[in-house]
């Protein structure tokens, strides 16, 4: 049985990585998505203003990365019909979810840093 800060689920050995989490891990840890979901996380923004948002990251790797994160279900993309169309993209509810968690892990970066 899961328990409150346990990775461990009924039937699998001690100390074995539960398979949702190591795939929620793997997702948020790749290159440039855990800033992306941050900047997305702040308000819905168009591709333009995401890579403003987040400086040093390629149009092509923004795009996989925008496109999993959907596959995913944590982003959402809105198009808006017109001369040029407008696409805006923000956190689903699952996606937003993901906020007490980022925030944590921010002051936990930042306890860390100030450590090493």
């Amino acid at each position: 049985m899961e328990s409150v800060g346990s990775t461990q689920i009924q039937g699998e050995a001690k100390g074995a990585v539960c398979p949702h989490f190591h795939h929620a891990i793997e997702l948020i840890g790749k290159r440039w998505t855990g800033a992306i979901v941050c900047a997305l996380n702040e308000s819905p923004m168009r591709y333009g203003e995401l890579r403003k948002a987040v400086p040093g990251l390629s149009d092509r790797l923004l795009s996989q990365r925008l496109r999993e994160l959907e596959d995913e279900g944590l982003v959402e993309r809105q198009v808006e019909a017109g001369t040029p169309v407008r696409v805006t993209y923000s956190l689903t509810e699952a996606g937003q979810q993901l906020d007490p968690v980022l925030k944590e892990l921010k002051v936990w970066a930042r306890r860390w840093k100030k450590a090493g």
